[in-house]
């Protein structure tokens, strides 16, 4: 049963300026290091071109491997194994975090890539299972399965004779990582995409939750709150989750591909799937947010976020109805070298925290760091607000060196 009311008298207000906490971690090196990258990344044309020239020397095969590993690699990345990234989880572990790892490698489309994905995603599984270091495993059904077969499907396309066999191999590759899961008490998120798959990973995903959910939350679907019809869906598939017995596992994002789902939809002619304004993203956030929370008998929730006000919110209502910080049916979730105001600040304060840990071989999660470096950029404010912590906290110990 969730855990209520005990200790809850003790609740602490959460503040996100405390910089000393934030960054407890990391050394002064450290931190001068990421000022410096985030001072660079604030500047969006210093972004867009070093990207530019990076993808070229990649694609020369120049020796840039030791600055990027040494750089934007260090800061978003654990390293380029489980094995690399076992001072990362160690470093996260001391400040009361959890990790989240996640293979990060975006392969070729084919099915030696998507067995050898498959296998890697076992192995975080296999590790999160050792220790309570590990609170999720997570995977994109996409690192697993043709996005072209997905879409096939969610269209009612008549699957040729290799396609039924390729999405058999695909509910197979599914089914094994949910049920190793499963078999070894891990929670396991299944990571959101765009709009015209989702449907086939929304499917798969309650699929698995009918096999593994019964006694305990196991498998998360991932709802992208930027989408306007996102909340209802939450409602529903609440409901079902009850009728049928089973827990809904459901992270909660904002969304991460608005640019390119508004281009789809424009050029073929659709409704576009998003909401009109952010203010309406923020709204459902939040909505969706007292819905799980009101109905955290059968829904367990992780708030995958960087917004500092939703998390607030969060905090205000679990206080409202009586939730103790760590309630494990309730999760804080933000990526390896983001938003450490955030984490470390309510990790601090006694609620459940875990941070993404992205790893593979820096060529092949570079595609990832490209994203992560573009985010900040988009993101209002985003660079300017990790700048000014980090800036904030390096006027703080030189204070205290005094």
């Amino acid at each position: 049963m969730p855990e209520t009311l005990q200790g809850l008298t003790n609740v602490k207000p959460v503040s996100f300026e405390d910089t000393s906490i934030a960054f407890s971690s990391q050394s002064d090196f450290k931190l001068r290091k990421t000022y410096w990258l985030f001072a660079l990344m604030n500047k969006g044309w210093l972004v867009n071109l070093g990207t530019f020239f990076i993808k070229i020397a990649l694609r020369l095969h120049l020796p840039i491997k030791f600055l990027i590993k040494n750089t934007i690699f260090d800061q978003f990345c654990g390293g380029e194994s489980i094995k690399d990234s076992e001072k990362t989880i160690q470093q996260l572990h001391n400040a009361h975090v959890g990790t989240i790892l996640d293979y990060s490698v975006e392969g070729e489309e084919n099915e030696k890539s998507f067995d050898e994905t498959t296998l890697e995603i076992l192995r975080t599984i296999e590790r999160a299972s050792e220790s309570s270091d590990i609170p999720f495993s997570v995977f994109k059904i996409t690192g697993i399965a043709s996005t072209d077969l997905l879409e096939a499907v969610q269209i009612g396309d008549s699957l040729a004779k290799e396609q039924k066999a390729e999405f058999d191999r695909v509910l197979k590759r599914v089914d094994t990582l949910c049920r190793r899961a499963y078999e070894r008490n891990v929670r396991i998120f299944i990571d959101a995409e765009e709009s015209w798959i989702q449907d086939t990973i929304d499917t798969l995903a309650y699929e698995m939750m009918d096999r593994y959910n019964h006694e305990r939350p196991v498998v998360y679907n991932t709802y992208q709150m930027y989408r306007w019809e996102s909340l209802d869906h939450l409602r529903r598939d609440t409901e079902e989750a009850r009728a049928k017995g089973y827990y809904l596992g459901a992270k909660l994002v904002r969304g991460a591909y608005l640019e390119k789902e508004r281009l789809r939809a424009h050029e073929g002619e659709y409704q576009d799937p998003i909401q009109a304004t952010k203010e309406a993203t923020d709204h459902d956030f939040n909505a969706a947010i007292d819905y799980c929370l009101e109905n955290r008998d059968t829904v367990s929730i992780c708030l995958g976020t960087h917004n500092e006000y939703s998390c607030q919110y969060c905090l205000q209502q679990m206080k409202r109805l009586g939730i103790t910080p760590n309630d494990s049916h309730i999760y804080f979730a933000q990526l390896l070298g983001m938003s450490d105001n955030i984490s470390y600040n309510l990790a601090n304060a006694g609620y459940n925290v875990a941070k993404y840990v992205p790893y593979g071989p820096v060529e092949a999660v570079m595609p990832y760091l490209f994203r992560r470096a573009d985010e900040n950029k988009s993101i209002a404010g985003q660079s300017s607000r990790e700048f000014t912590l980090v800036c904030n906290e390096l006027k703080r110990r030189k204070g205290c060196h005094k």
